[in-house]
This record gives structure tokens, sequence and C-alpha cells, in this order.
């Protein structure tokens, strides 16, 4: 797994709590020995969820999002 920074807001963020979410409750949901099993199963779900890939449908789309955030937008 890779950590990226991003922004601490928007739709995104919602995808990606629920993925954590799923991490937990499908791959560390138990007793781990050691940090090499907690890797390993990680390892392995991510594996899972990559084999069966999903398009994300992104609601949010840049001309709303200018509308909404005009604010934080700076008019060129």
């Amino acid at each position: 797994m890779e950590i990226i920074y991003t922004p601490v807001h928007g739709s995104w963020l919602n995808m990606a709590e629920i993925e954590f979410t799923v991490l937990g409750r499908q791959a560390l949901n138990r007793a781990f020995a050691d940090k090499a099993a907690v890797q390993a199963a990680v390892a392995c779900w991510k594996d899972q969820q990559n084999a069966k890939s999903r398009p994300r449908n992104w609601q949010f789309k840049t001309a709303d999002a200018r509308i909404k955030l005009a604010k934080l937008y700076p008019t060129i």
C-alpha cells in the first residue's frame, strides 16, 4: 500500500473510507502474531481487490465543483 497526500475534503474521501472499512472487516478482523502477518494479510486482500477491479462512478464533476467551491478557486 502506498500512502499519498490528498486534500482532506471531497467525495473521494468517502470512497477511501469505505475501502479502509472493508479492509478492516475482511482482512484485519483477527489477532496477528507479528507485523509480517499483518502485511501478508493486507497484501493478500489488496491482490484480491485489484483482481476484481470495479470502476468508480464519480458524481461530482469539475463544472459542479467550480460552482459549489467558487470561493476556493481563483478566477482566471
